[in-house]
């Protein structure tokens, strides 16, 4: 009995754990299961960059394109396209991936893994900006290159994919390393470089911000509001 008791103070951990803490993945078998379901709220649980973020390194991995028609694909700006994957441990949430721009990536239960489906478009996309790509080819850095690939979004543009998942930035982080994402409306979570959802720190679900207003002020007042949108 005594054994017992000393295994489940083990088990049960910190919801928010310490930077550098490494939670062992959670993998639901390439199912999108909602992570709710599975673990309460963190107490006190914030979205906060980690001044001391270090990327686990893998300089000389790269990605391969998914296979697909290239000449019916959009061309994408190079200002709108993510061009490096980044393995980055932040204060309390522990593994993510970020973007060129440190921002933190996610991954939605509402889209599908096997085979890859991005269901996020029309407003949700401007909430969630997907991870665009030409030549599915971004620099790695602590990413395993055999589980980045791509999917082809509804209006022809090429998303990265971790492990078969859409990739996304939201709006609502205004700086790099933050992750206000996690557990937005309950299907929205921080993606580890495993493509697994990161649960370390689990807030309680919350809106998302409104789509960017036509105007600098509008857009500025809808995004620190929330909304009622569901994805």
């Amino acid at each position: 009995m005594v054994v017992g008791a000393a295994l489940a103070a083990v088990v049960v951990l910190p919801g928010c754990a310490p930077a550098g803490y490494q939670q062992p993945a959670a993998d639901y078998g390439n199912a999108a299961e909602p992570a709710s379901n599975e673990v309460a709220a963190s107490p006190g649980a914030t979205a906060e960059a980690d001044p001391e973020s270090t990327a686990e390194a893998d300089p000389e991995s790269t990605a391969e394109a998914a296979p697909g028609d290239e000449a019916n694909t959009p061309e994408i700006s190079e200002e709108l396209t993510t061009t490096q994957l980044t393995a980055t441990k932040v204060a309390k949430m522990g593994e993510t991936v970020q973007d060129q721009d440190g921002f933190v990536l996610y991954r939605f239960d509402k889209d599908g893994d096997d085979p890859s489906k991005s269901n996020c478009d029309g407003d949700c996309a401007e909430i969630w900006p997907a991870a665009l790509t030409n030549d599915g080819e971004p620099s790695l850095d602590g990413v395993d290159q055999k589980l980045v690939g791509t999917v082809t979004r509804a209006d022809g543009t090429k998303q990265l994919t971790l492990k078969g998942w859409p990739l996304y930035r939201y709006i609502g982080d205004k700086k790099p390393g933050q992750w206000k994402g996690q557990n937005v409306s309950g299907t929205w979570f921080v993606i580890t470089p495993e493509g697994t959802k990161n649960l370390t720190c689990l807030p309680k679900i919350s809106k998302p911000v409104a789509p960017p207003a036509n105007d600098d002020a509008g857009a500025e007042e809808s995004e620190d509001s929330g909304s009622d949108y569901s994805y």
